[in-house]
């Protein structure tokens, strides 16, 4: 799959497409049905199969100070979308600029002078350019004179209600795994390399590996029945924790395991930590002879959680 950063970037041999536009945050069932849908018509075009998102994500931009808690970051998406079969991504960088482009710009200037689109498959509740003014209406009066067809994205209804990220991420808040998996079309995940932490779990007889969030905010937070892929063959099961180090005063949310049965040396090591259940919320300690204590029962809890049963099943 090509990768296209920043609209500088889109050269004279990009032209001809079809595409679809959003922040496609977690990749989910939703996403996939519109992945489909432009498979089928870039097959009708003999063209390629073109998705834009935003980097950052246009409610990261908007509101930088609460912004939504983010499922995938941008490598994630890059995987999950060549995995469904997307021949081309463009990532188009969110700034002052794009935000202030009307939508009629939009369309001329990206759209059609660039990127030559052919067909656009996109959903009722898109918006984009200054003011939030273009919408599927917009982009179906233009779409004669421009050269290119729309077509409606289908929406997705899973459990009586239509797959959304922002639906995904309260099951996430709420430790609704399973419920969540159905929704993504595989169990949540997120993923990072291995780094160097301060050691504190390992001064208390619980030591962790710490992978980097690299998201402004966290869809989870508490401790976490878990299993960490990429470490062996069979995934390890752990404990996990994500929150912040509140007894040494430190704010940064942060993602910790601690690894049962397993102390092989991983510094610098790619892998993805599947969330299995949710064992707690966040507590204050006021010293570490109580987070000590804390963190035994939760591993307690935590094998038990992961031997009890294989975990969940995603059903269709």
């Amino acid at each position: 799959m090509e990768l296209i950063r920043g609209r500088q970037n889109i050269h004279a041999v990009h032209r001809g497409c079809v595409a679809t536009i959003g922040n496609f945050d977690g990749v989910h069932r939703g996403h996939q049905r519109i992945i489909a849908q432009l498979a089928e018509a870039a097959s009708r075009h003999q063209v390629p199969s073109t998705v834009i998102v935003f980097e950052p994500q246009t409610a990261e931009f908007f509101r930088p100070a609460e912004p939504p808690a983010r499922i995938s970051l941008l490598r994630d998406k890059y995987r999950l979308l060549a995995a469904a079969g997307v021949e081309r991504v463009v990532v188009l960088n969110f700034n002052a600029s794009l935000a202030s482009l009307p939508a009629e710009e939009f369309v001329a200037e990206i759209l059609v002078q660039r990127l030559g689109v052919r067909e656009l498959v996109i959903g009722d509740d898109f918006r984009f350019g200054r003011g939030r003014s273009g919408d599927f209406a917009l982009l179906e009066a233009m779409a004669g004179a421009s050269g290119y067809v729309v077509q409606r994205a289908e929406p997705v209804n899973i459990d009586g209600e239509r797959v959304s990220s922002t639906r995904i991420r309260t099951l996430l808040d709420a430790g609704e795994f399973a419920a969540a998996a159905r929704m993504l079309g595989r169990k949540y995940r997120i993923g990072g390399r291995i780094v160097a932490g301060k050691a504190n779990g390992r001064t208390i007889g619980f030591p962790t590996i710490n992978i980097p969030l690299r998201r402004r905010r966290s869809p989870l937070h508490g401790i976490f029945a878990a299993r960490v892929h990429g470490l062996a063959t069979a995934p390890v099961n752990g404990a996990a924790y994500i929150g912040t180090r509140a007894v040494i005063n430190e704010s940064t949310v942060v993602l910790e395991v601690n690894l049962f049965d397993f102390s092989r040396d991983c510094y610098g090591e790619r892998v993805e930590v599947e969330f299995v259940e949710k064992i707690r919320d966040e507590l204050p300690f006021a010293d570490f002879e109580s987070l000590r204590r804390q963190i035994a029962e939760d591993v307690a809890a935590a094998r038990q959680s992961l031997t009890a049963a294989d975990g969940y099943e995603i059903n269709a």
